[in-house]
Protein backbone atom coordinates (compact mmCIF):
# COMPACT_ATOMS: atom_id res chain seq x y z
CA UNK A 1 0.00 0.00 0.00
CA UNK A 2 1.38 3.63 -0.55
CA UNK A 3 2.81 5.11 1.98
CA UNK A 4 0.52 8.17 1.79
CA UNK A 5 -3.00 5.84 2.31
CA UNK A 6 -1.21 4.01 5.02
CA UNK A 7 -0.68 7.38 7.02
CA UNK A 8 -4.27 8.81 5.93
CA UNK A 9 -5.62 5.82 7.83
CA UNK A 10 -3.73 6.09 10.73
CA UNK A 11 -5.93 7.89 13.34
CA UNK A 12 -2.78 9.27 15.58
CA UNK A 13 -1.37 10.19 12.39
CA UNK A 14 -3.90 12.08 11.28
CA UNK A 15 -4.53 13.87 14.57
CA UNK A 16 -1.20 15.01 14.95
CA UNK A 17 -1.05 16.49 11.24
CA UNK A 18 -3.95 18.37 12.22
CA UNK A 19 -2.29 19.72 15.79
CA UNK A 20 0.98 20.68 14.13
CA UNK A 21 -0.23 22.43 11.26
CA UNK A 22 -2.88 24.45 13.72
CA UNK A 23 -0.33 25.51 15.86
CA UNK A 24 2.32 26.22 12.77
CA UNK A 25 -0.34 28.20 11.45
CA UNK A 26 -0.67 29.87 14.78
CA UNK A 27 2.94 30.71 15.20
CA UNK A 28 3.18 32.15 11.75
CA UNK A 29 0.23 34.24 12.14
CA UNK A 30 0.70 35.33 15.47
CA UNK A 31 2.65 39.01 14.29
CA UNK A 32 -0.42 39.48 11.61
CA UNK A 33 -3.42 38.43 14.67
CA UNK A 34 -1.33 41.12 16.97
CA UNK A 35 1.92 42.46 16.88
CA UNK A 36 3.55 41.84 20.33
CA UNK A 37 5.40 44.88 21.72
CA UNK A 38 6.67 44.26 25.26
CA UNK A 39 7.32 48.05 26.01
CA UNK A 40 3.13 49.19 25.11
CA UNK A 41 1.50 45.41 26.06
CA UNK A 42 1.32 46.28 29.38
CA UNK A 43 -1.59 47.57 31.52
CA UNK A 44 -1.77 47.93 35.26
CA UNK A 45 -5.38 48.42 35.23
CA UNK A 46 -5.88 44.97 33.91
CA UNK A 47 -3.74 42.85 35.85
CA UNK A 48 -4.78 39.16 36.56
CA UNK A 49 -8.32 39.61 34.87
CA UNK A 50 -9.72 36.31 34.65
CA UNK A 51 -10.50 35.21 31.12
CA UNK A 52 -13.52 37.12 29.18
CA UNK A 53 -14.92 37.97 26.11
CA UNK A 54 -11.93 40.54 25.55
CA UNK A 55 -9.31 38.63 26.69
CA UNK A 56 -9.80 34.85 26.21
CA UNK A 57 -6.87 33.41 28.56
CA UNK A 58 -7.25 36.06 31.04
CA UNK A 59 -4.26 38.59 31.78
CA UNK A 60 -1.03 38.10 33.91
CA UNK A 61 0.70 40.02 36.81
CA UNK A 62 2.06 43.10 34.33
CA UNK A 63 -1.32 42.97 32.75
CA UNK A 64 -0.99 41.28 29.35
CA UNK A 65 -2.84 39.13 27.20
CA UNK A 66 -1.83 35.61 28.30
CA UNK A 67 -3.20 34.47 24.54
CA UNK A 68 -0.80 37.03 22.74
CA UNK A 69 1.83 35.69 24.83
CA UNK A 70 0.88 32.15 24.33
CA UNK A 71 0.95 32.44 20.75
CA UNK A 72 4.58 33.84 20.94
CA UNK A 73 5.65 31.53 23.37
CA UNK A 74 4.55 29.01 20.55
CA UNK A 75 6.53 30.57 18.21
CA UNK A 76 9.72 30.64 20.57
CA UNK A 77 9.36 27.15 21.36
CA UNK A 78 8.80 25.93 17.83
CA UNK A 79 11.62 28.02 16.76
CA UNK A 80 13.75 26.25 19.47
CA UNK A 81 12.70 22.57 18.65
CA UNK A 82 13.31 22.58 14.76
CA UNK A 83 16.56 24.68 14.89
CA UNK A 84 17.98 22.23 17.48
CA UNK A 85 16.84 18.92 16.22
CA UNK A 86 18.21 20.10 12.66
CA UNK A 87 21.41 20.63 14.81
CA UNK A 88 21.10 17.48 16.14
CA UNK A 89 20.17 15.51 12.79
CA UNK A 90 22.93 17.01 10.93
CA UNK A 91 25.41 16.56 13.02
CA UNK A 92 24.81 12.85 14.09
CA UNK A 93 24.06 12.33 10.80
CA UNK A 94 27.54 12.63 9.55
CA UNK A 95 29.06 11.07 12.34
CA UNK A 96 26.88 7.96 12.33
CA UNK A 97 27.70 7.74 8.39
CA UNK A 98 31.21 7.84 9.02
CA UNK A 99 31.39 5.62 12.10
CA UNK A 100 29.16 3.24 10.49
CA UNK A 101 31.41 3.16 6.61
CA UNK A 102 34.64 3.79 7.95
CA UNK A 103 34.46 2.14 11.08
CA UNK A 104 37.73 1.16 12.43
CA UNK A 105 39.56 4.26 15.15
CA UNK A 106 36.84 6.43 13.85
CA UNK A 107 34.04 4.19 14.39
CA UNK A 108 35.83 3.86 18.16
CA UNK A 109 36.56 7.70 18.80
CA UNK A 110 32.65 8.50 18.19
CA UNK A 111 31.08 5.81 19.77
CA UNK A 112 33.23 6.69 22.83
CA UNK A 113 31.63 10.59 22.38
CA UNK A 114 28.12 9.06 21.69
CA UNK A 115 28.68 7.29 25.33
CA UNK A 116 29.77 10.35 26.97
CA UNK A 117 26.62 12.48 26.13
CA UNK A 118 24.88 9.45 26.64
CA UNK A 119 26.09 9.14 30.40
CA UNK A 120 24.26 12.36 31.48
CA UNK A 121 20.53 12.75 31.77
CA UNK A 122 19.84 14.98 29.01
CA UNK A 123 17.98 17.72 30.81
CA UNK A 124 21.12 18.00 33.48
CA UNK A 125 23.64 17.98 29.80
CA UNK A 126 21.46 21.11 28.38
CA UNK A 127 21.40 22.98 31.94
CA UNK A 128 25.26 22.36 31.94
CA UNK A 129 25.65 24.26 28.47
CA UNK A 130 23.20 26.70 29.41
CA UNK A 131 25.15 27.40 32.25
CA UNK A 132 28.38 27.53 30.89
CA UNK A 133 27.23 29.73 27.50
CA UNK A 134 24.96 31.92 29.23
CA UNK A 135 21.34 31.54 29.79
CA UNK A 136 20.08 33.05 26.57
CA UNK A 137 17.63 31.64 23.23
CA UNK A 138 21.11 30.72 21.29
CA UNK A 139 22.46 28.78 24.11
CA UNK A 140 19.15 26.63 24.51
CA UNK A 141 19.07 25.84 20.77
CA UNK A 142 23.24 24.77 21.37
CA UNK A 143 22.00 22.48 24.31
CA UNK A 144 19.06 20.82 23.18
CA UNK A 145 20.43 20.26 19.94
CA UNK A 146 23.64 18.50 21.95
CA UNK A 147 21.70 16.38 23.90
CA UNK A 148 20.44 15.25 20.31
CA UNK A 149 23.26 13.91 18.56
CA UNK A 150 23.91 10.67 20.38
CA UNK A 151 20.28 9.32 19.20
CA UNK A 152 21.44 10.12 15.23
CA UNK A 153 24.35 8.65 15.78
CA UNK A 154 23.23 5.38 16.88
CA UNK A 155 20.31 5.42 14.66
CA UNK A 156 22.37 6.65 11.74
CA UNK A 157 24.93 4.14 12.12
CA UNK A 158 23.01 1.07 13.03
CA UNK A 159 21.75 1.60 9.94
CA UNK A 160 24.79 2.40 7.46
CA UNK A 161 26.04 -1.04 8.86
CA UNK A 162 23.46 -3.14 7.95
CA UNK A 163 23.05 -1.04 4.75
CA UNK A 164 27.19 -1.63 4.05
CA UNK A 165 26.63 -5.32 3.47
CA UNK A 166 23.74 -5.20 1.29
CA UNK A 167 24.56 -6.72 -2.02
CA UNK A 168 24.14 -3.30 -4.73
CA UNK A 169 26.72 -1.18 -1.89
CA UNK A 170 29.02 -4.40 -2.80
CA UNK A 171 28.50 -3.97 -6.35
CA UNK A 172 28.54 -0.35 -6.46
CA UNK A 173 31.87 -0.71 -4.36
CA UNK A 174 33.46 -3.00 -7.19
CA UNK A 175 32.61 -0.62 -9.86
CA UNK A 176 35.08 1.53 -8.10
CA UNK A 177 33.00 4.22 -6.85
CA UNK A 178 34.82 6.56 -3.80
CA UNK A 179 33.30 6.18 -0.92
CA UNK A 180 31.96 9.94 -0.41
CA UNK A 181 29.01 8.47 -3.95
CA UNK A 182 28.41 5.35 -1.85
CA UNK A 183 27.35 7.18 1.18
CA UNK A 184 25.36 9.89 -0.33
CA UNK A 185 24.04 8.36 -3.40
CA UNK A 186 23.33 4.42 -1.98
CA UNK A 187 23.64 4.35 1.54
CA UNK A 188 22.27 8.01 2.66
CA UNK A 189 18.49 7.50 0.92
CA UNK A 190 17.91 4.31 2.56
CA UNK A 191 18.12 6.23 5.93
CA UNK A 192 16.21 9.01 5.70
CA UNK A 193 12.63 7.28 6.92
CA UNK A 194 13.69 6.43 9.75
CA UNK A 195 15.73 9.38 10.36
CA UNK A 196 12.31 12.09 9.65
CA UNK A 197 9.82 10.13 12.00
CA UNK A 198 13.00 10.51 14.84
CA UNK A 199 13.68 13.70 13.69
CA UNK A 200 9.42 14.68 13.81
CA UNK A 201 9.38 12.50 17.62
CA UNK A 202 12.55 14.99 19.01
CA UNK A 203 10.86 18.24 17.78
CA UNK A 204 7.99 17.27 20.87
CA UNK A 205 11.05 16.03 23.21
CA UNK A 206 13.19 19.55 22.30
CA UNK A 207 10.27 21.67 22.93
CA UNK A 208 9.30 19.99 25.90
CA UNK A 209 13.45 20.83 27.29
CA UNK A 210 13.28 23.87 26.30
CA UNK A 211 10.23 25.00 28.62
CA UNK A 212 11.93 23.01 31.34
CA UNK A 213 15.16 25.17 30.66
CA UNK A 214 12.74 27.99 30.45
CA UNK A 215 11.15 27.07 33.46
CA UNK A 216 14.37 26.99 35.57
CA UNK A 217 15.36 30.65 33.88
CA UNK A 218 17.90 29.35 31.70
CA UNK A 219 15.89 29.78 28.70
CA UNK A 220 14.72 33.05 26.74
CA UNK A 221 14.92 35.89 28.75
CA UNK A 222 12.50 38.80 29.07
CA UNK A 223 10.94 40.36 27.26
CA UNK A 224 10.76 37.36 24.59
CA UNK A 225 7.80 35.23 25.51
CA UNK A 226 8.28 31.50 26.37
CA UNK A 227 6.08 29.21 27.54
CA UNK A 228 8.56 27.36 30.15
CA UNK A 229 9.21 31.26 31.43
CA UNK A 230 5.57 32.15 31.54
CA UNK A 231 5.22 28.80 34.04
CA UNK A 232 8.11 30.29 36.12
CA UNK A 233 6.92 34.05 36.31
CA UNK A 234 3.51 32.86 37.25
CA UNK A 235 4.80 30.26 39.96
CA UNK A 236 7.25 32.40 41.16
CA UNK A 237 5.32 35.18 41.81
CA UNK A 238 2.71 32.86 43.41
CA UNK A 239 -0.10 33.33 40.97
CA UNK A 240 -0.58 29.52 40.10
CA UNK A 241 -3.34 29.28 42.56
CA UNK A 242 -4.90 32.59 42.94
CA UNK A 243 -4.79 33.03 38.87
CA UNK A 244 -4.48 29.58 38.13
CA UNK A 245 -4.89 30.61 34.49
CA UNK A 246 -1.70 32.24 34.45
CA UNK A 247 -0.40 28.15 34.24
CA UNK A 248 -2.89 26.52 33.00
CA UNK A 249 -2.70 27.83 29.38
CA UNK A 250 1.02 28.21 29.23
CA UNK A 251 0.89 23.94 30.24
CA UNK A 252 -1.98 23.44 28.46
CA UNK A 253 -0.03 24.36 24.85
CA UNK A 254 2.79 22.78 25.92
CA UNK A 255 1.64 19.68 26.47
CA UNK A 256 -0.42 19.98 22.54
CA UNK A 257 3.05 20.83 20.87
CA UNK A 258 4.51 17.49 22.57
CA UNK A 259 1.29 15.43 21.95
CA UNK A 260 0.79 16.53 18.47
CA UNK A 261 4.49 15.81 17.21
CA UNK A 262 4.38 12.70 18.97
CA UNK A 263 1.17 11.52 17.24
CA UNK A 264 2.41 12.66 13.71
CA UNK A 265 5.85 11.10 14.37
CA UNK A 266 4.24 8.00 15.33
CA UNK A 267 1.60 8.15 12.22
CA UNK A 268 5.05 8.38 9.92
CA UNK A 269 6.52 5.51 11.44
CA UNK A 270 3.14 3.49 10.57
CA UNK A 271 3.39 5.02 7.23
CA UNK A 272 7.30 4.60 6.66
CA UNK A 273 7.44 1.20 8.23
CA UNK A 274 8.27 -1.66 4.94
CA UNK A 275 6.85 -4.26 7.77
CA UNK A 276 3.53 -2.73 7.68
Amino acid sequence: MNPLKRFLQSTSGKIGLILTISILLISLLAPILHPYDPATDRNYLLRLKPPNSEHWFGTDGLGRDILVLVWYGMRTSLTVGLISVGLGLMVGLILGLIAGYFRGYLETVIGWLTDILLAFPSILLAIAIVTVSGPNLQSVMIAVGVVQIPIYIRLTRSMVLSLREQEFVIATKALGADPTRIIFNHILPSTLSPLVVQATLSIGTATLEAAGLGFLGLGAQPPTPELGTMLSDAFKSGYSLSSPWTTIFPGLFITLSVLAFNLLGDGLRDSLDPRS
